[in-house]
Order: structure tokens, then sequence, then C-alpha cells
């Protein structure tokens, strides 16, 4: 045993001391599209050094335009980055007065007096005005604009201008043309300039959609989403498919999934990493020591730390809904039954708090210090967190994280945000909730914790994916504003056990080659996670990618044919060969 600790000890001691050489040799990573891409955009007025545009939480903004018809394009790349309205000169009201910052959209010429006088008095009042001029051809300000005004400009009228106007503004290019410069701090979505990259985007592109055709073909999955992003820039984003086998809903890039145990390393994890590194929460300090119910139970010294690598000897799942007893459940809300399930099942208030987290504490701990993945390891974590920071975790994380970096889509009990019909459905739940589950969380237990658990119940999209996983591949910077020290993210992604690949709360590339995790061409740097719904997150610094899957696997009921066939990996692989064939 004592052999052990010295063992385990040297081991933390390394990975400690390879962590801080990685993080003094490596630089912050800057984003930034191989080779640069063409931006016709220059800045000609932005005294203040506003954009790109920062912290999405400190700024709520709007587009004013001649016509939202003639500049959807801007539309649509703005919405990418920021939640946003957007209203034509003819139906300016309340919101544009509301909004701190205004993006003018338009030509030159289609600026009324009118719309000149409005933004005069609105800049007068404090807001921002951002005049995003297409088919410029001047390096003045419009007559009638004020000297305090920003002012982009790009010297065409197509709609790839537009694209590149908005871009400019959120970071999603870097400005090269003009004075006035600035870095790329968000991702690139204009895919058309990839093909310069040397990279057969096409070819890959026919591989991915081969494999997920035999999927749906195979009925492994009636529909999913495929997101690629390297070094900054979007090689891939593609909806396949249809939300069920009745072909009645097409699912699109945009739609939001249920991630299953993605969310350990969207959601729990990222919040212990940041109570960690504002010093809240200490590795090495133990679940008793934050949680006075925890003292009185046999996990009340086991540590943060050793929990984090699913190292505490807790059992892997406990399946709660097995003891329900009558009158738990039932069918409609009540001032008893408020817990909503499903659109037809409501659990008795108080069931988790009672019930649950007391049986968790109280369940047996067997080999501890092995490795033995668990939920009931990261619902020890949300506990606590909302212990240290005396605040729900999903209220938390929103303005923390999800608002400021701009995952929109990302969050708990989705139905409470977001129409049905973008809600891909996942189980027709026969047996525990006795109907099909479309936005409310698949896990069992996770639904009985009124849908928001540290193991499972987070929702959201491919693009909030993406902005998260470039996020961590900056090594802790995204739009311009910080949210993790690169040590804290190295320390957290690297492999930090003795006895199995894991991360702390991340999972990681497995250095047995055989078992091929997660990809037979993946390599010793890559980390993330999957999720038992039919989803995965992988990021590989080596070649500055993210992978992103989502599908809801569990349709109508649970399949393992995605996993006999091995899609997830295949595409995964389909990516890496397109990168080796460059090499």
């Amino acid at each position: 045993m004592k052999n052990h600790c010295k063992t385990a000890i040297i081991f933390r001691l390394s990975s400690i001391i390879l962590v801080m050489l990685f993080t003094v040799i490596c630089d912050v990573r800057v984003l930034a599209a191989e080779p640069p891409v063409t931006n016709r955009t220059e800045l000609l007025a932005d005294s203040k050094n506003f954009l790109p545009v920062g912290d999405l939480s400190k700024q709520s903004l709007v587009i004013i335009t001649p016509s939202t018809k003639k500049y959807e394009a801007f539309i649509r790349q703005a919405d990418r980055y920021a939640p946003m309205s957007a209203f034509s000169f003819a139906s300016l009201g309340s919101v544009v007065k509301q909004s701190q910052v205004i993006l003018v959209v338009a030509e030159r010429s289609e600026l009324r007096s009118d719309i000149l006088s409005r933004l005069r008095t609105y800049a007068a009042k404090g807001q921002t005005i951002v005049f995003c001029e297409i088919g410029g051809n001047s390096y003045s300000l419009p007559a009638g604009l004020t000297d305090n005004m920003i002012h982009l400009s790009n010297p065409a009228k197509t709609k790839a201008a537009q694209r590149d106007l908005a871009m400019s503004v959120f970071g999603g290019l870097p400005i090269t043309s003009g004075k006035n410069k600035r870095a790329q701090t968000r991702l690139q979505y204009d895919d058309g300039q990839v093909k310069s990259w040397g990279l057969d985007v096409v070819k890959m592109t026919r591989k991915i959609d081969a494999i997920a055709d035999e999927a749906m073909k195979e009925q492994a999955a009636p529909g999913m989403v495929v997101m690629i992003v390297k070094n900054g820039a979007v090689l891939l984003e593609k909806a396949y498919g249809f939300h069920t086998y009745a072909k009645s809903e097409r699912t699109t890039s945009n739609d939001i999934f249920d991630l299953a145990s993605v969310s350990k390393i969207t959601a729990t994890t990222p919040l212990m990493m940041h109570l960690y590194e504002t010093k809240q929460v200490q590795l090495d300090s133990t679940l008793g020591f934050y949680l006075p119910a925890a003292r009185r139970s046999n996990k009340s010294k086991t540590s943060i730390r050793t929990v984090l690598l699913h190292e505490g000897g807790f059992e892997p799942y406990i399946p709660f809904y097995r003891d329900l007893k009558s009158g738990d459940v039932q069918r409609a809300a009540s001032t008893t039954h408020g817990v909503q399930m499903a659109d037809h099942a409501f659990l008795r208030n108080g069931y988790y708090e009672q019930i649950m987290w007391p049986k968790m504490l109280a369940s047996p701990i067997k080999d501890a210090g092995k490795y033995v993945y668990s939920d009931i390891s990261m619902y020890a974590m949300k506990e606590v967190a909302e212990k240290v920071t005396n605040e729900g975790i999903e209220p938390y994380l929103q303005k923390w994280l999800y608002g400021r970096i701009g995952m929109q889509t990302t969050g708990y009990n989705p139905r409470k945000r977001f129409p049905k019909n973008r809600l891909v459905p996942t189980e027709n739940d026969t047996t525990f909730r006795k109907e099909l589950l479309q936005g409310y969380v698949h896990d069992q237990g996770a639904a009985m914790a009124n849908g928001v658990a540290g193991h499972a119940g987070l929702f959201a999209s491919a693009n909030d994916l993406a902005i998260y996983g470039q996020m961590l591949l900056n090594r802790g910077t995204y739009g311009g504003v910080r949210y993790f020290q690169p040590a804290t993210v190295d320390l957290f992604t690297s492999r930090q056990s003795l006895t199995s690949r894991r991360g702390l709360g991340f999972d990681r590339y497995d250095m047995d080659a055989s078992k091929a995790y997660p990809s037979q061409l993946a390599n010793e740097s890559v980390y993330g996670h999957t999720g038992f719904t039919g989803t995965c997150l992988w990021i590989d610094p080596k070649n500055q990618l993210v992978y992103i899957f989502l599908s809801n696997r569990v349709y109508p009921d649970v399949s393992n044919k995605l996993y006999d066939l091995n899609i997830r990996s295949r595409i995964q692989d389909a990516v890496y060969e397109t990168i080796n064939e460059t090499r």
C-alpha cells in the first residue's frame, strides 16, 4: 500500500511538472485559419477599440437594415455568434432603443435622413453604433454620422461580403486590410475558403456521407449532425436524415440534442475547473469537507480528485426509478407533484433530496482507487459545486459561461426555452414515463432530479459544442474573453490517472491501440467524451481539431447498432485520413 501511495505521488508530481512545462513552452493558441483567408472588409473607425465584440453578456445587440430579406446573409451569419433581433428601417421599435449595440447594415445610399437622425439620438444616449457598409468605396463616414461611431466597409455587394462583414464584427475573420487590424477571436464559418488549405474536404464529406447513410439505412439512428472544426474554421457542418423514422421532420444543423454524458464535460467539469482555478475548491479536499451530509457517510474522506477520476469506488449506476412507489408519479402536475419528467409524468416534490441523494450517500464503496466509471461521481460534483457557489448549477453556468461565450442553445430543460420541433426526440419510454421523450432528458435519474444533474441532462446544438471545443483548444480563451488559465485546461484534460486513461472529468485517448478509442487514427492528445444517446465531442490539440457527432440512436428504443457499426469512430477516422493525406 505504501509503495502504491509513493507511486501515485510520483505520478502526480510528474503530471504537474509536465503540465507546467507544456504551459511554459506553448503560447496561448490564437485563433487563426491556416492559411490566412482573404477578407476585404476594412475597419475605418473604431476609436474605442470596441471590435471585435467581446463578452456577449455585457451587451445586448440588434440589427437594423433597409431590408431584412436583402441582408439576410449578414443576419444569419451574425446569429451564429450572438442572440439578436433584426428590424427593417420601417419597423424600428422599443427593442432598438433598449439595445446597447446597434449594427446598421446598409449601403451608404440607403441611409435616409430620418435614420441618420435616429442614429445620432441613439449615440447621444450612449448606445454603440456600428455601421457595416456594403459596397463601400469611401474612407469617410456618411454625412450625418458622428465620429464616435464605428465604421466597417466591404467594397462588394455580395452575400459573401455580408458574411465577411458579420464575421469581422464578431472576430470570426481577422481584419487584415487597411490600417486598423483585428485578430480572429471566434469561429470562422465561411467554409468556401478552406478549399485552398490542401485538404480535400469534398472527398472527406463523401466518406462521411457514406457512413451516415449506412447508419440510417441500418437504423442505427434516424438522423444525425456532424461538425468538424480545424484551425478555428468550420470544415463541415451537416445534418442527415430525420428526427424519426416516420420522416416527417428533417434534421437540421441547428437542432438541439440530448447530450447524455457529454454533459459531464460541458457542464459539471468546466464548473469544477472554474471553482478550482478561483480557489473555491481544492482537488485534494474531500466530499466531507464540502458537504455536511457526506460527513456521516462512507464517502466522507473521498477526495474531489478521486471522484473526477472515477476512482472513488462508487457504484456505476443506481436505477432509482425502479424504487418508485404508488403515488410517487402522476399524469398531471399538482401542488404535490411538480417535478416534470415528460409531457405526462410528474414526480412528487422533494424526491431527489429525500430519497435519491441519501441513497447515493449510503451506497457501498467497492475497489476504491480502481477506475470504475460512475454516474454517482458527477451527481456528487454537482452537489459540491452548488454548495460552494450557493447557487444552482444551471443559472451559474448560464451566467458565467454559456451566455458570455455565445452558447445560445445549451442548457437544461430545453422545453422551457425552445419550440418542440427543434428538440430531437429520444426514446419511446414504455416502462417508466410511458411516452415518447422530446425535450425531456432521457436519463431516468436526471429526469427525477428535475432534469438538472451532474452526469446528464444538458441539451445543445452542434454549433454550441464547437464554440466550447474551440475555447478549450485555445486553452481557455474565446471571443477575447479568458475563461480558464492555460494551466487549468492542461491539468484537467491531460492524463491524471495511474489506473486509467482519464483526465479530471474528461475521457481521453486510450493508450492501448487495440481498443482504437476514440478512433483508430486518434492520437495521445485527444480528449472529450461520448454520450449514451449517441453523441460525442472530441478535441485534438495536436491537429487543432474539434469533432462533434450528435444523434438520437436511442429512438425509438435503445439499440447498439451505432456501436456495432462503429459509426462515430469511423467518421472521426475519415477526418484524420483527410488530414494525413496532406502530409
